[in-house]
């Protein structure tokens, strides 16, 4: 992983990466929030995010693949009771793991730019619409009208433009680059 001054390790990608993509967690969960306060939604913002899922049947669509994932690995049926805790902790991971990987793709480029954020956030929108459908838990594209995809899309731009940012601010920590390598 290079830069100008010092290179990045690929550890420090990753890590830049996770890290990045938690603030970019918040940017997008700061669309949905606006979203739903407009539609006259009353919740504070902590409340509507950690608002409680009580079945596996009303969980979100990261709290559903987690579900599919755990149930498959351990041959069990994951009681209603973990529908909060897992699709909260499947929703941050995601969004978290996949900054895993722009950490390792903006920094292994001479410079990361905080735009470099944007196709990275409409990647993971566009992934969500093809990966989801076949899965069963979203509609094809098509069937959704544009106002809501719009609204999806703009949530994951400020995803990517808050991974971006993060990490281009992590790349000019000190501390996160590794000295005397050119």
């Amino acid at each position: 992983m290079r830069n100008s001054t010092y290179p990045i390790t690929p550890l420090a990608a990753v890590a830049g990466g996770l890290l990045a993509g938690a603030v970019g967690t918040v940017g997008l969960d700061a669309v949905h929030y606006l979203k739903h306060r407009r539609a006259g939604g009353t919740e504070g913002p902590l409340a509507w995010e950690f608002a409680p899922v009580k079945a596996w049947d009303e969980a979100p669509a990261p709290g559903q693949v987690a579900r599919r994932v755990i149930e498959g690995f351990t041959q069990r049926e994951l009681p209603d009771r973990s529908a909060w805790v897992g699709s909260t902790i499947a929703h941050w991971a995601y969004g978290s793991m996949a900054a895993g990987l722009y950490g390792v793709l903006a920094g292994s480029l001479r410079r990361p730019r905080v735009l470099y954020g944007l196709p990275f956030g409409a990647a993971v929108w566009a992934t969500g619409y093809v990966v989801l459908p076949q899965a069963g838990l979203y509609e094809q594209i098509w069937k959704y009208d544009a106002r809501t995809l719009a609204w999806d899309l703009g949530a994951h731009l400020a995803y990517g433009a808050g991974t971006g940012t993060a990490f281009f601010l992590l790349t000019k920590l000190p501390s996160f680059r590794r000295r005397g390598c050119t």
